[in-house]
Formats: C-alpha cells, structure tokens, sequence
C-alpha cells in the first residue's frame, strides 16, 4: 500500500492531469469554430455607393463559419420586385492577421441578363462572375481607423481595353466613433480606375477615378425584451461622381 501511494497514486495524478490538460485543450480548439446565421432586411440595397436593386427593398441572407482566424461563408442579396431581374449569391474566404488585417478573396455572382445567368461558366468574357481580391486594416481602439483596398482579378468587370478586361480598383477610409453611446462610422470610398471614356468604356464603380461613396451610419439595439434587443441601423450614403444621395434603413436577424 505504501509502494502504491509513492509511486502509483503520483502517476495516476500525472495521468488525469494530462488528461484534463488535453480535454481543455480540445474544448479551447472546439470553441474556436463559430457558425453564425443571419439576415438583414434593407430598404434598399446600396454597395458602395453603387445601387444595385434599383429602388425595391432587399433582403439580404449570410451564413459564416469561423475556424480561428480563417473565415468562409456565404451571402446574398434578393430583392422584392419582379422587375429587378439581377440577385446576388457570394462566396468568400478570409483570414484576419493579429486582429489587425483582414485578406479576402471574394466570388461575387450577380446575373443581370440571360447569357450571364449561368452559374458555372467562368469563361472570361462570359462569366456572371466576379472574383475580388481585398486586404483592410481594421485599426485600433486608440487608431479608430481602417483602410480597404480592393481589386477585381477575374471575371465581369466593365473597363474593356483592346479586346482585354482592365479590372477596376476600389479604396475605403473609415472612421468609427460614438456620438451619446451610438456607434457610428463615416467612409470615404475612391475608385482610381481610368477607362477610355474615347472607345466608350466605363469602370465597374464609374466613368473614371473618384469618389463614389461618401457616408455615414448609425447603428443601435432596440431593446424588445429583457433577453432580447433588435439591431438596426441608419445610413446616409452619397455618390459625388453619380450626384446621387440615398437614405438607408436596415433590421438585422
């Protein structure tokens, strides 16, 4: 019985620690996966400073697994109106450096006419698709600042030079702050893409370099019950090179 209590009873504690140890560990890595679901209803459906469903309502689905730092999901834009015939269905990977950067790579899928309206021709001059590829800054709580840069790489883009897609480039300053206890967030959203207005070429985001969204949002929680609060937000968006304004109100799920 001593034998045992000096010898075994040290081991078998050796045991069931490590045991514990790696339990934990497999519950920290577990916890690590997130899936998330969700839905926002918009009242319209504005992308930097781009409308993309004309003046119907959107609702707009996602769906999110987060493994660490790696990030894949979904996304898509639907709207109300039988008239607006293009609807949106994304795909995205991304994986955030140190809290501090973010690096995309986004399948954007909106079909707009009959010929583009099929999903798995990715022919260059055919394709509905549109492949970005995109690293952000997120900035700090002391540095509030975040910097987007976004380039198309492959796909639908509209700038056409010689026979050969030109792909189109779009940058994002952001600033978050809080005016009594509402977190809001202003941008500045510039596209230096210069197509040959002379061959009648245009860029996705406009006619040529500028400043295509400029705006501001509020959000807040409305508290529903006392377990319960629901997400909406207010956005001003201008589009200075289009001279278009709109007033957004959207409701998340």
């Amino acid at each position: 019985m001593n034998r045992f209590k000096s010898f075994w009873f040290p081991m078998l504690m050796v045991i069931i620690l490590s045991a514990s140890t790696q339990v934990a560990r497999a519950q920290e890595e577990v916890s690590k996966v997130k899936l998330d679901i969700s839905a926002d209803f918009m009242s319209r459906y504005i992308w930097r400073g781009l409308n993309l469903g004309g003046s119907s309502p959107s609702i707009q689905p996602g769906i999110d697994l987060t493994i660490g730092n790696f990030a894949v999901g979904a996304w898509g834009a639907y709207s109300f109106s039988h008239a607006i015939t293009r609807q949106e269905a994304d795909l995205y990977a991304s994986y955030t450096i140190a809290d501090l950067f973010n690096i995309a790579v986004t399948d954007y899928y909106l079909p707009y006419e009959d010929t583009l309206n099929k999903y798995f021709n990715y022919k260059k001059d055919q394709t509905g698709h549109l492949f970005e590829i995109s690293a952000k800054f997120l900035g700090t709580e002391k540095l509030p600042l975040s910097l987007l840069v976004a380039t198309n790489v492959y796909g639908a883009d509209a700038v056409r030079e010689n026979g050969d897609i030109q792909y189109s480039t779009y940058l994002e300053l952001g600033y978050s702050f809080t005016v009594a206890e509402t977190p809001c967030s202003a941008y500045l959203g510039f596209t230096p893409t210069k197509p040959d207005t002379d061959k009648g070429e245009t860029g996705f985001y406009g006619e040529g370099p500028g400043v295509i969204n400029l705006g501001v949002t509020a959000a807040k929680e409305i508290k529903i019950t006392d377990k319960y609060s629901l997400p909406v937000n207010a956005s001003l968006i201008t589009n200075p090179q289009a001279e278009n304004i709109f007033l957004v109100f959207g409701i998340s799920f």
